[in-house]
């Protein structure tokens, strides 16, 4: 398996899905590792008290939140033991199906990996003839303002949408394409609402405990 397709393929994936939070990608980096030592088997067992050191997960409430949660989402098949003297099994559904061109043959994909697995553009072998998705992107400013209006925001909302990722070439992160606008509109708004619906913090509260007449002149 080439790893670094996978990984490219798994982090696009990550990009535009909204459901997943730091805890969730620790996690799955960490299982990933697991996979890679290995040397990447169908199934691996786990151990709860590495995987946890590895992902800087402190909670057993949260690994097992986040490990639900990948499984649902079809990044990784959780097959749980009820055993306490052996561990889970994980099986992680390759991201990236492309074959291997150095090995002159071609890997396909089994049923059961196809089961669940995640959408990711295909790559063919063959590196002069390249099958990707397309990307999805505004054709001017008036096509994301009237987006934005139809969900009743404000065209000042959509201005900054189309101004920001124009700047940086409707890219993610500046590295990963923006394969579909209006699904990244979609997120740009759930920040938004979460930013303004967010507690203030008081003014009256002195935050840092220093002093309101410090003297500047002073050497800290």
């Amino acid at each position: 398996m080439n790893y670094i397709r996978h990984l490219n393929a798994v982090f696009q994936q990550f990009s535009m899905d909204s459901r997943l939070n730091p805890t969730h990608i620790s996690l799955y980096m960490a299982l990933f590792q697991y996979w890679n030592i290995n040397r990447f088997p169908q199934e691996f067992y786990i151990n709860r008290e590495d995987i946890m050191k590895m992902s800087k997960i402190g909670s057993k409430a949260t690994y097992h939140r986040c490990l639900k949660n990948l499984h649902g989402w079809k990044y990784i098949r959780y097959l749980p033991s009820h055993n306490p003297y052996k561990g889970s099994k994980i099986r992680l559904p390759k991201f990236d199906t492309s074959t291997e061109p150095n090995k002159g043959t071609t890997t396909e994909t089994t049923p059961e990996q196809l089961e669940g697995q995640a959408l990711v553009p295909y790559t063919n072998s063959n590196k002069q003839i390249t099958k990707s998705k397309k990307a999805k992107l505004p054709n001017n400013k008036n096509e994301v303002l009237d987006f934005f209006g139809k969900r009743k925001w404000p065209p000042l909302e959509g201005e900054k949408f189309y101004n920001h990722y124009s700047s940086i070439g409707w890219k993610v992160g500046g590295k990963i394409k923006i394969m579909d606008w209006q699904a990244a509109a979609e997120n740009w708004m759930l920040k938004a609402k979460e930013i303004e619906t967010a507690k203030p913090v008081s003014q009256k509260r002195d935050n840092l405990k220093t002093s309101k007449h410090k003297n500047y002149g002073q050497p800290l």
